[in-house]
């Protein structure tokens, strides 16, 4: 099992970060030393005893007079109550919802602002696929959902990273044909780029970063995918790299929160093992890392998943590394939860596969395909105007 604290790697200026109390013991500190301004960008943020920690320091930091500019997801933050929004305005923290479900301006069910971001006083950064809720964290009798996220300690990323969440917030307009450049850091052996997804808005850098990395990968592919349902690109650029004998491993979720997801997924198992792809899954926890590594020298971390909603919906963010050292520390972590998961091969999937499995893999597969394509494309035009 991974202890608590989790690995530590430190790289010049990123350091990997795990689910649990790693992460959430960072967050505090980052926003406990705050002096002047703090941006949090969040999908999830419940106000269970992990998030009322959270708003408690948030409050404090208000008080000492940081400027906050909290953006969090009208569907995924619905449940979060008047109250705690209520203390965090008074507070004096700038609070606005992505999206709000009861909002009379738009209909656009998939396009969700699915970002994990901190940045503060434009020097420090955390990005990732981590929420803020108990099961992120975790407790001494429940591990933490499986997780990563990257902090970056430089300025001449911070500040960028810091005006494009200013931008989501102020909901500043740009044109769809204008791309925003990714922000990065280039020195010696060390590449840093920060890669958007906002398909509506022609961003698609994250999608293109993996479709190119794995149609040039020569050597090995590991991704850590939860809700694994990758569209037609993603899934023929893995088949083209399988076929040029890459090797393939996949690290995917043995339990799920999204049974429907897990299901799908499953159903293109004998697929993927048919290509000679090495699957993998955790069953300690629940898989909602999104991650990967490319020939021991490109890594990607963040909150984009491999499925359409991804690629065409949600907002997203990661993290893009070019560095040999922080690959080969990253994939040893990666062997260690490789170590620790349920390997499927033909044979043990023939063992657990039976006709009643197959159409619950199937049906769940094609309603997947068809919730997807109506979040993704059908409902996004303004209407009520």
């Amino acid at each position: 099992m991974l202890n608590k604290e989790g690995t530590i790697l430190k790289i010049q200026k990123i350091e990997l970060v795990h689910s649990g109390f790693d992460y959430f013991s960072r967050l505090e500190e980052i926003i406990k030393n705050a002096k002047t301004e703090i941006h949090l960008q969040m999908y999830i943020f419940e106000d269970d005893t992990t998030g009322n920690r959270i708003i408690n320091n948030l409050i404090e930091a208000a008080i000492r007079n940081v400027k906050i500019y909290l953006l969090l997801d009208g569907f995924g933050s619905y449940s979060l109550s008047s109250e705690s929004i209520l203390r965090m305005k008074l507070s004096g923290i700038q609070l606005r919802f992505f999206s709000p479900l009861l909002s009379a301006n738009s209909f656009y069910i998939g396009r969700r602002m699915h970002h994990k971001v901190l940045v503060a006083d434009s020097r420090i950064a955390l990005i990732g696929g981590i929420n803020i809720a108990n099961k992120y964290k975790g407790s001494e009798t429940e591990i933490a959902w499986l997780d990563y996220a990257i902090q970056l300690n430089d300025a001449n990323i911070a500040e960028p990273l810091k005006a494009l969440c200013l931008d989501l917030y102020q909901k500043k307009q740009r044109s769809r044909r204008k791309k925003i450049a990714a922000v990065f850091y280039n020195h010696e052996k060390l590449q840093i780029n920060i890669l958007q997804n906002d398909w509506l808005k022609r961003k698609t850098e994250i999608s293109d970063g993996y479709i190119r990395a794995i149609r040039e990968a020569k050597e090995e592919i590991i991704i850590v995918g939860s809700y694994f349902l990758p569209g037609r690109k993603l899934s023929a650029a893995l088949k083209k790299a399988a076929r040029k004998k890459v090797k393939i491993k996949l690290i995917l979720s043995g339990l799920s929160d999204i049974s429907l997801s897990k299901n799908a997924t499953c159903h293109f198992y004998s697929k993927l093992l048919g290509y000679n792809m090495e699957l993998y899954e955790w069953n300690q926890s629940i898989l909602h890392g999104k991650a990967a590594i490319v020939d021991k020298k490109w890594t990607t971390i963040g909150s984009f998943n491999l499925n359409n909603l991804s690629s065409f919906a949600s907002i997203e963010m990661n993290v893009a590394i070019r560095s040999d050292s922080f690959a080969e520390e990253f994939e040893k972590h990666l062997q260690t939860i490789i170590n620790q998961c349920q390997r499927i091969t033909p044979e043990s999937l023939k063992l657990k596969d039976n006709l009643y499995s197959k159409i619950i893999n199937w049906t769940s597969y094609w309603i997947s395909r068809i919730l997807l394509i109506f979040v993704t494309y059908l409902p996004y035009k303004r209407f009520l105007k």
